[in-house]
């Protein structure tokens, strides 16, 4: 559930193949100007990066070096233009690295790391040109710019301030030995997540051991292992869609734990992927990088550039929704316990129990069985219903493009217009789980949307991306609910990025406040399971009937329950976060015990773990969200205040609401976010709503 953010950096590197036959270097005549993925190849990597990188630092050296005076054309908009061929190369390779990588990608990314962050330093510390950039600052005033272009002035400015160009000399080339040094972790941290979630397996030889669990999940888990040369078990891992039912119906306790342990211990092994030193080099970089600049932790020093400003508006803001949800789930704890009591008197209800017992609590109180839900939410059908809700509320119409290039078979492509036919942008998504596939769900920018010198508009080519349940030999995909919420999520941040209408790319689409970004993806999680909307794909898989009104029912009386389960187990990961990035020393820590000196402050429950244990929490140490998990709760308060709106019309799709909500899409990060919240709202978000909405 996150947006991920593509870092780049300098230096040249060796030619292994002729520019001239590069597909990432050449014009390749494709549809709408999307990547020739099907012609990229490994070896074409390397020396493509060589020559973007070495055109990017040459146009940069021009900037900074031009003899004319520093103007708002010549120095930070050129700025903003600058680097074309790396972003595009970039476009490319890190969205395959993450969804479809092997061992040769991630050799690259380990070659590259250092020479893009090099790059990236050698821009912010290049002093000519953070001089001409100041110059031009200084009069900003009187330049008579518009309101996106001191927009642009200000955050250029901000940008050399905050990463280091007001250093001095000695303290900007530590500054660059940090930053090569983070990239690297960055990128050891997140292949040893996933080499700890291939190399477990779990082979189930007796089918008695799973009793309880539905037989759609039994058949992908012989699949796998039939895959896998077993024919004659079946096969579970780490990966969500595989255990995720196992803690939900199976009746083997043990199994449960042992699924849920192998999950929440990843790169805690003591082994060669075993994270806890990656995790402690990181912090004690992040604390030394946010002292160079004067904050005494990096928490200060990375939200400065957020809607919440400082570590200590943070930690309020968590802790006034940490107790109320605290105190629900402490209530539904007890609730299990009776449950667990009936089946075995005298055992303490433990995590992996949490699952299995709600299942069957949510079944006795709403007669809700999540897999009675399943046969209508066949993936395709959902994604349409995404794509109906972005009709009705913003007129985007969505056409299946065939023959596209692309990247693995799994992925599909889509052109997304507006109803008079103008292009908004390529949406492509790709939905199932592989062995180079990161864990978790995303959405990238593939290519930016901006406008170019001459004026033309260069619309966006974006990719959502998830784990969700492969076809079976006799099912298609089925997503869960939770898998519903995320494919609605992620579509909203696929619209932020298609519907962008920014001039310069820096501030287009996704380039907002951390605490921001997930004001659009949440607020269609609102969405998915409202009745209107849920008429428009809830349709059994087999006899294409929609889902009965009974059904919808107990959804949506259903919709409070666990809440207490979800936002504690999400919380206690925002808490952990600023936690380590509240840190002052750079002495070497425990990670084990830090974590669980973090969960007894907060007083987390033991019956449930943290969303994301230290040692495979890629939010905070690969994917940009350090000191910004809280942003999908501090978003939360936007999403829920920003539903009410339509809601308390009494039309969900209501048009001028959706109108006002387009134009907040559409501006990305050209306006500050606050300002934009509150033109759409006409004031700020009231937490209410989100309280109201977990029956808080």
């Amino acid at each position: 559930m996150s947006v991920t953010l593509i870092a780049f950096g300098i230096q040249s590197m060796s030619l292994m193949a002729s520019t001239d036959e590069n597909p990432l270097l050449t014009p390749q005549n494709t549809p709408y100007g999307v990547p020739a993925f099907d012609k990229v190849k490994v070896e074409h990597y390397l020396p493509a990066f060589d020559k973007a990188i070495a055109e990017n630092e040459a146009e940069v050296v021009a900037i900074a070096n031009n003899p004319e005076a520093p103007t708002f054309a010549n120095t930070v908009e050129a700025l903003d233009r600058a680097g074309a061929l790396l972003e595009s190369v970039a476009g490319v390779f890190y969205n395959v690295l993450e969804a479809d990588g092997n061992d040769e990608m991630n050799a690259i990314a380990e070659e590259i790391s250092p020479k893009l962050s090099a790059l990236s330093d050698g821009i912010i510390l290049n002093d000519a040109l953070f001089q001409r950039v100041k110059v031009v600052y200084d009069q900003r005033e009187g330049l008579g710019l518009n309101d996106e272009q001191m927009r642009l002035l200000t955050e250029t400015f901000k940008s050399f301030a905050q990463n280091g160009a007001n250093l001095p000399e000695d303290k900007k080339a530590r500054l660059k030995e940090i930053n090569k040094e983070l990239g690297l972790l960055s990128l050891q941290f997140g292949n040893n997540v996933v080499a700890e979630t291939n190399d477990y397996q779990l082979f189930v030889v007796d089918e008695t051991e799973l009793k309880g669990l539905p037989e759609s999940a039994k058949a992908a888990a012989k699949e796998e292992a039939i895959a896998a040369g077993y024919p004659e078990a079946w096969l579970f891992t780490p990966k969500r869609t595989s255990f995720t039912p196992v803690l939900q119906y199976c009746e083997n306790r043990e199994l449960r734990k042992e699924l849920l342990m192998a999950y929440t211990t990843r790169g805690n092994h003591d082994n060669e992927n075993d994270n806890k030193d990656v995790i402690v080099k990181t912090m004690q970089l992040r604390v030394e990088k946010a002292q160079l600049f004067g904050y005494d932790n990096p928490a200060d020093y990375i939200l400065a550039d957020c809607m919440a400003k400082d570590a200590k508006t943070v930690d309020a803001f968590l802790q006034s929704v940490w107790e109320p949800s605290l105190k629900a789930a402490q209530k539904e704890a007890a609730e299990l316990q009776k449950l667990l009591d009936k089946d075995l008197p005298g055992e303490k209800l433990q995590p992996w129990d949490w699952w299995y017992y709600a299942e069957k609590l949510r079944l006795e109180k709403y007669a809700l069985n999540e897999e009675e839900l399943k046969p209508y939410f066949e993936l395709s059908n959902v994604r349409k219903g995404a794509f109906d809700l972005a009709t009705k509320l913003f007129g985007l119409q969505f056409e299946k493009l065939e023959g596209m290039p692309v990247y693995n078979p799994d992925v599909e492509v889509f052109k997304v217009t507006y109803a008079d036919g103008s292009l908004v942008g390529i949406l492509y998504t790709d939905y199932f789980p592989r062995a180079g596939k990161r864990p978790g769900a995303w959405m990238n920018n593939i290519c930016n949307q901006f406008v170019d010198a001459e004026g033309v508009d260069h619309r966006p080519v974006i990719i959502n991306v998830g784990n969700f349940n492969k076809p079976t030999a006799g099912n298609p995909s089925l997503l869960s609910m939770d898998d519903v919420e995320t494919l609605f999520h992620e579509f909203g941040h696929a619209l932020h990025g298609l519907m962008s209408k920014a001039t310069y790319k820096s501030l287009a689409g996704t380039n907002t406040p951390r605490d921001f970004v997930e004001l659009p993806s949440q607020f269609m999680e609102n969405y998915c399971y409202h009745p209107e909307v849920l008429k428009t794909y809830a349709f059994h898989y087999q006899t294409g009937e929609l889902i009965p009104e009974e059904l919808v029912a107990k959804i949506n009386k259903a919709g409070t329950f666990n809440q207490g389960f979800v936002q504690t187990e999400l919380l206690s990961a925002s808490i952990l976060d600023m936690d380590y990035h509240k840190m002052t020393t750079t002495e070497i820590f425990d990670v084990n015990a830090f974590e669980d000196e973090s969960m007894k402050k907060m007083q987390m429950i033991p019956e449930i773990i943290t969303r994301y244990r230290s040692t495979f929490y890629n939010h905070i140490f690969t994917t940009g969200y350090a000191a910004g998990y809280y942003s999908y709760t501090w978003a939360a308060v936007l999403d829920a205040d920003a539903f009410a709106a339509f809601a308390e019309t009494g039309d969900i799709f209501n048009p001028e609401m959706a109108a006002k909500f387009q134009r907040l899409l559409e501006q990305g990060g050209t306006r500050d976010a606050a300002l934009l919240y509150q033109e759409f709202r006409g004031k700020n978000a009231d937490p209410k709503y989100l309280l109201k909405r977990c029956g808080f």
